[in-house]
């Protein structure tokens, strides 16, 4: 391990983290371009990455439900489907062209990013109380946990870019969005983290740097979003997923971008 990484990597951790737990999306979309350019190999950066978010979105779900911004019943029904569908997309990379798929979902993410950056806040309420919990929305939520592990495992982008936007559809506020998806998140990264490791793929000692900053920063990007408005962390969470969308399309088209 190169010896800057032990003054980066705590850094690169709580950057991650703090933007991470905000919207809702795990580190992974700043920890891994970071790592890579720190001179981290791209598989063990993605592999200790998707090890690490297991420890990020934990404390981050810890702190949005001491908030009480946690909607259980949601993120129990994204995440059951996302593990078995993240582990296909995976296996799917053999077969399929990535890259063109890249291309077409980070368009997609673009367009998602501007509807929710227009888009208009309803009235504050409460998503565990006030939601319509029909046949529909559990049947919505177990499509879009479907499309998010399967993302997830066949481009390497965390379900948050799918579930934030499709709970936000589902009459969810930005904070209750943000906060179950980390709470899904921390589900589903069980069975990216153990694949990652079985691959050798995951560096203890890089992931043992990231860990108490990673916890610290999702602490702190939780309290950061409780006191921000919601139409300014939609608007933050839009120019995010502009970023992801940015660095999939490049990818896609054959840029060398980490």
């Amino acid at each position: 391990m190169y010896v800057m990484l032990f003054f980066l990597a705590p850094l690169i951790g709580l950057m991650a983290g703090v933007l991470g737990s905000m919207f809702g999306l795990g580190g992974g979309f700043l920890m891994i371009p970071l790592l890579n350019i720190a001179g981290v190999d791209m598989k063990v950066a993605i592999g200790t990455s998707a090890s690490a978010i297991f420890f990020n979105m934990l404390s981050s779900t810890i702190a949005y439900s001491r908030y009480k911004y946690v909607v259980y019943r949601a993120g129990l029904f994204i995440s059951v489907t996302a593990v078995v569908t993240a582990y296909f997309g995976a296996q799917l990379t053999r077969i399929l062209n990535a890259d063109v798929l890249r291309v077409l979902f980070g368009a997609v993410l673009i367009l998602v990013g501007l509807r929710i950056y227009a888009g208009k806040e309803g009235k504050e309420r409460d998503a565990r109380r006030d939601m319509n919990w029909d046949s529909s929305t559990y049947a919505k939520l177990l499509l879009g946990g479907c499309l998010g592990g399967f993302v997830a495992g066949l481009l390497g982008v965390g379900g948050g870019v799918v579930n934030v936007p499709l709970l936000t559809m589902l009459g969810f506020t930005i904070h209750h969005a943000v906060a179950t998806s980390s709470m899904a998140i921390t589900v589903t990264s069980i069975t990216s983290a153990l694949t990652h490791y079985t691959l050798g793929n995951v560096d203890l000692q890089l992931l043992a740097l990231l860990t108490p900053s990673l916890i610290v920063g999702a602490q702190v990007g939780a309290l950061i979003a409780k006191k921000t408005k919601s139409r300014t962390l939609r608007k933050g969470f839009a120019i995010t997923l502009w970023f992801v969308s940015l660095r999939m399309l490049l990818k896609g088209i054959g840029l060398l971008v980490p």
